[in-house]
């Protein structure tokens, strides 16, 4: 894992200067080298900030091929990447270092753009391709590794984390609408929060010559549609290949040249991947995770015995509220998104635990409750569009699942307050799922809090209309079941955007920590994809196929526990609520242009004053995201 930067200059020079910079500006994601690259006619510049995991001693980047007419720039990881090293020597390149990354280059030369189909693993990178005058750069399947873009001043920049941006000299200011949306539902794909600065998007590739930048979509998830045949295989056979298909994403996985341990919480996923690495080392695993102070959130006891019964060597971090507070702002201004729980605090200090104890590469659970159907909503549109269903029993048992996924606020169940209008979300679907219910709801919250101008600016404004337009509609979810269009939205919108940002790479790369995740697997997913929904939630189990093929390797308490979403507890008390009021009542709020002062100071003091605590932790999340976006008006200077 590492911190890349290109400067492609349509007209003048590339400053060294500025692209120093901006490769400085990655040094937690790369603390192990950091060098730059310019092209001798001066118009190209690339930048990497190493982390140096495979090919310790010759894998410095860029990397060019043997007549260095290309050149590259790699965060992450290729995999299976031994086996094309030997199928390419064996066709005639010559390799100059061991590395995953460079076979990358090699399969340019063989076939363009076209060789993101061999690329097996979580990455985003550069390609400058002298001969043909071009800037070739692509994200993994899923969104697990960022890459940025802006053009500005007939400069296109491209980095990991838009900081490197601002860094090379891109302005940093607001992007109006992109805020808006975000607010309240969900943020496109290929936009950022700041102006004039853009994300490729996940399974995209982008090629720009001097004139001209296209973007391309190069994958998919392809849900069965309603009239594709049934599946031949038989429940055994899911089962078998289930766990086929995840041992091998976790053995390739556990390759590197450096220590590979793994998180741990008392889910399903995470226990499941440290069960099968425990069954695949000789040597003890090194198992790490979080112990919150408030009980319900804490899942330390579970991970505990999942460890002892898997053998590892188990690192407990206790997590409490002041230290969530003390590091909340840094959290935030890693992540350059706003957010509404402190559980992005929580692995960012986890990551902080896991460096210090000498490691570099961590195995994560995440991806697993995206492709298996995990979260409570899925579960819930399933049973609300299953038209077979007797009525009664279907409100009985969404009733049972909202009451026991309380816990988890509007996370777990429907709706209860006013939302904003979701008609356009009926009339394109079909139906609205229920994630669509809980950003209307929220969105319909965060409505009384915004200014007077901002809310002008955009009235009449359907943030779900403007999500849904930039979503593959035909092709991918209509014809589909309802669970597989929630599914397909979720991926699409909250995952990359949110999840794999929150609890993914920046929170890990800030303290130069590689997460890997063997759930995103392409090939794991492509084979779970195709199977039944019965194999995802099997009458009120969920990742029913998940526990099957992971039941030799847990325990029992594991193997019958119902998923718990990873939050980290919501508190009106201590260091974190003083941390929200000192933000909310001092000059910070009065900078930011977004919102009314006083409907914040208003809703801000109603808190301690409800009693009802499910409205209460409704209530919260809303200054959160605001106390967020203070944080990052202030640290970026906005």
């Amino acid at each position: 894992m590492c911190g890349i930067v290109t400067v492609f200059s349509s007209d003048g020079p590339v400053s060294a200067d500025a692209l120093g910079r901006a490769t400085k500006a990655l040094y937690h994601r790369g603390p192990d080298g950091q060098r730059q690259w310019i092209a001798p006619h001066g118009r190209v510049g690339m930048g990497h900030a190493r982390l140096s995991i495979i090919d310790l001693t010759t894998g410095d980047q860029p990397i060019a091929n043997e007549d260095e007419q290309l050149h590259i720039v790699v965060n992450g990881e290729f995999y299976d990447y031994a086996r094309y090293q030997r199928e390419l020597v064996v066709r005639g390149h010559r390799l100059r270092t061991r590395s995953d990354s460079e076979i990358l280059l090699h399969l340019y030369e063989e076939e363009g753009t076209h060789c993101l189909r061999h690329l097996r693993g979580e990455f985003a990178f550069v390609l400058w391709d002298e001969r043909n005058g071009l800037v070739f750069a692509a994200r993994d399947r899923f969104g697990i590794k960022p890459l940025y873009y802006a053009r500005w001043r007939d400069t296109l920049y491209l980095a990991s984390e838009a900081k490197a941006l601002f860094a090379a000299g891109v302005p940093a200011r607001w992007d109006h609408e992109s805020l808006y949306q975000d607010l309240h539902a969900i943020l496109d794909g290929d936009r950022s929060l700041f102006e004039g600065i853009y994300q490729v998007p996940p399974a995209h590739y982008l090629v720009a010559s001097r004139n001209h930048t296209q973007i391309v979509r190069y994958w998919d998830l392809n849900y069965p549609t309603l009239d594709a045949p049934p599946p031949v295989r038989t429940e055994a056979e899911h089962v078998e290949r289930m766990r086929d298909e995840l041992r091998e994403a976790i053995r390739l996985r556990l390759r590197a040249d450096v220590p590979v341990g793994c998180y741990v919480s008392g889910g399903l996923d995470s226990c499941a991947i440290l069960g099968i690495a425990a069954d695949l080392r000789d040597d003890p695993v090194e198992a790490f995770t979080i112990a919150f102070e408030e009980g319900p959130f804490d899942e330390g006891p579970i991970a505990a015995e999942m460890a002892a019964h898997a053998g590892a060597h188990f690192h407990r971090f206790h997590m409490p509220e002041e230290m969530l507070a003390r590091h909340y702002a840094d959290a935030i201004a890693h992540c350059e998104m706003i957010h509404f729980n402190t559980n992005c605090v929580a692995k960012y200090l986890l990551s902080e635990k896991v460096r210090d104890a000498g490691f570099k590469v961590v195995l994560t659970g995440e991806g697993s409750d995206e492709i298996l159907a995990g979260y409570p909503p899925f579960r819930r549109d399933l049973l609300l569009n299953d038209a077979a269903a007797d009525a009664d029993m279907t409100r009985q048992r969404v009733a049972a699942l909202d009451e026991a996924n309380r816990l988890y606020g509007t996370f777990g169940s429907g709706v209860v307050g006013r939302t904003l209008p979701l008609e356009a979300v009926e009339r394109t679907l079909g139906f609205v799922p229920t994630t669509l219910q809980q950003f209307a709801e929220r969105g319909a919250r965060v409505q009384g809090l915004l200014s007077p101008d901002f809310k002008a600016e955009f009235a009449g404004r359907d943030p779900f209309r403007v999500m849904l337009n930039r979503l593959d509609v035909a092709g991918q979810m209509r014809g589909r079941a309802a669970l597989y269009q929630s599914m397909y939205l979720w991926a699409k919108t909250v995952f990359p955007n949110k999840l794999l940002n929150f609890l993914g790479d920046r929170m890990e790369m800030a303290h130069s920590i590689e997460g890997r995740t063997p759930f995103l697997d392409h090939h794991l997913v492509e084979a779970v994809v195709a199977m039944p929904i019965t194999m995802k939630i099997h009458g009120t189990t969920e990742k029913y196929v998940l526990r099957e093929a992971a039941r030799p390797f847990l325990t029992d308490t594991v193997y019958r526990r119902q998923k718990h979403p990873f939050m980290a507890p919501i508190v009106f008390k201590g260091g974190l609520f003083e941390l929200v009021q000192d933000t909310l009542r001092g000059q910070a709020l009065a900078r930011v242009p977004f919102f009314d002062r006083q409907a914040v100071l208003t809703l801000l003091d109603s808190v301690p004053t409800i009693q009802d605590q499910a409205t209460r932790d409704r209530l919260f999340p809303l200054l959160l995201f605001v106390t967020s976006t203070c944080v990052l008006h202030e640290r970026y200077r906005l």
